[in-house]
């Protein structure tokens, strides 16, 4: 899943660290100081676990804007906020002047150049619906029935990445890697993603002098990078040449084509990050966020059920019929379920952060004073705790504050509920997201019951995307509905 511009996520997880150290300080005590030569390093190794609840709190602090400032050396100075009038200027107002920047660039270089800029297309969705629906019948729903005869735990999250993988390879490729099964096969493949999103992150911890030596030389975290790049080169020419069935990446090389007269202008590379971008996006952070969502209905049992009645009612079911997966038109019913997920995006967007880079100078609305080729970050995770969007229960998981008095959905302006991004910006696989997510969740709800494992540590993992640290421990349970 798309869940905002997947490639311009990653330079938000340095501004934590630093954002950090303002509140190790009394609340009532100014700005900490730059201090000569560290910055605010010091705070930035002493305080590296708590990031994201860190930074809503410092936000939150300082009036939901500020200015971080690291190491001379590094050149670290930006300004972070939560503000949702400066995220609807940054997105939408003046979204030509906040462009990603060359330094954002050439962090995210492994990420290539090849996100297809395309909206969603009602083809699509449908090829993506049966995609899925194949994947839930003939290996979700398989594997969830052996680990619940077992009676075996399971990382949950680990389960999902497995599953949104196949599906992505088989979208973007035409070929099923057919890495969710009983026996969980070694991820060799999928695991160049993950190589390739450690090559990112070191990027943006390290100088950029420092990571750009490396790779000039070709050694540390730099000389890493090249094997899982090749590794993912390998697997999509191989598929491609050991299949022949429609697949994304066939149908964008035939429209570049037609566009061009018969002349394919792409080169591999720009192929390969193509299909790097698809891929990652519909699987990484589609993978996190149902892993969350599962997370927030088993520990709010109430939320399940309503789900569960809203099934029942809505889709007819029968207690004498075992459903294993339903169609779009049907999920499309299901108001409260989608309020459900929407709520759990909020709480938990799998793309914490969104980076821009100032083009000109500039006075947001919250009236600080933007400096040409300054970087400003979106703190999306904040966003979704402000009380002032949300109400004094924002840290409540509450999918009724989606549903108006009437029963339908309750529209929220983008640049307030973030998670897809906003303006012209805005993700591009919104609606192909939420499809996978009702399928896969009305799957598994209507047959199985999921109850964490006892004693189960869960919080965010710092990463590219918003993972679980330690995964989510299960217990699945056959369902007698």
């Amino acid at each position: 899943m798309a869940v905002l511009g997947y490639a311009e996520i990653v330079l938000g997880l340095l501004c934590f660290l630093f954002l950090r150290h303002y509140w190790k300080h009394n609340k009532n005590s100014p700005p900490i100081t730059n201090w000569p030569v560290v910055g605010m390093l010091p705070g930035l190794f002493r305080n590296a676990s708590r990031m994201y609840n860190c930074t809503s709190r410092v936000l939150q602090h300082y009036g939901g804007t500020v200015q971080v400032k690291g190491p001379w050396c590094t050149g670290v100075n930006f300004f972070i906020t939560s503000d949702p009038m400066n995220a609807h200027y940054i997105l939408s107002k003046n979204f030509l002047n906040y462009e990603k920047g060359s330094e954002i660039r050439a962090i995210l270089e492994p990420l290539g150049d090849g996100i297809i800029n395309s909206d969603s297309d009602c083809k699509f969705e449908l090829f993506l619906m049966k995609v899925v629906q194949k994947k839930v019948v003939t290996g979700l729903i398989p594997l969830l029935n052996h680990i619940s005869k077992s009676e075996i735990e399971v990382d949950l999250q680990e389960v999902f990445k497995r599953f949104t993988f196949d599906n992505s390879c088989v979208m973007v490729l035409g070929f099923d890697p057919i890495s969710l099964s009983v026996e969980f096969p070694k991820r060799t493949y999928e695991k160049a993603f993950d190589e390739i999103e450690e090559a990112i992150l070191y990027r943006h911890i390290v100088p950029n002098w420092c990571w750009k030596l490396q790779r000039w030389l070709q050694i540390g975290q730099e000389k890493k990078l090249r094997k899982p790049w090749d590794a993912f080169d390998h697997f999509r020419d191989k598929t491609h040449l050991e299949e022949a069935k429609f697949d994304l990446l066939t149908a964008y090389m035939m429209q570049e084509e037609i566009v061009n007269m018969g002349v394919c202008s792409k080169s591999n590379k720009f192929l390969r990050d193509t299909a790097f971008n698809l891929i990652a996006a519909g699987s990484d952070t589609m993978g996190a966020s149902l892993a969350w969502f599962f997370w927030l209905i088993a520990t709010h049992p109430s939320v399940e059920t309503k789900i569960l009645k809203e099934i029942k009612e809505n889709l007819m079911v029968k207690d004498d019929k075992k459903w294993e997966c339903f169609g779009i038109q049907e999920l499309d019913t299901l108001v409260y379920l989608h309020a459900a997920l929407c709520e759990a995006l909020r709480l938990y967007p799998v793309v914490a952060f969104d980076p821009r880079t100032a083009v000109k100078a500039d006075i947001l609305p919250s009236g600080h004073r933007i400096s040409a080729n300054t970087p400003i970050i979106i703190s999306l995770y904040a966003m979704g705790r402000m009380e002032e969007i949300w109400g004094e229960d924002c840290m409540q998981y509450k999918p009724e504050r989606w549903i108006s008095e009437q029963g339908g959905l309750i529209s929220v302006p983008s640049y307030k509920f973030t998670a897809f991004g906003g303006g012209p910006r805005s993700c591009l696989g919104k609606a192909m997201a939420f499809i996978q997510m009702k399928i896969v969740a009305t799957s598994i709800i209507w047959n199985f019951q999921v109850e964490m494992v006892e004693g189960h540590p869960v919080s965010p993992s710092v990463s590219v995307v918003l993972h679980m640290k330690h995964g989510l421990k299960v217990r699945i349970t056959k369902r007698s509905v």
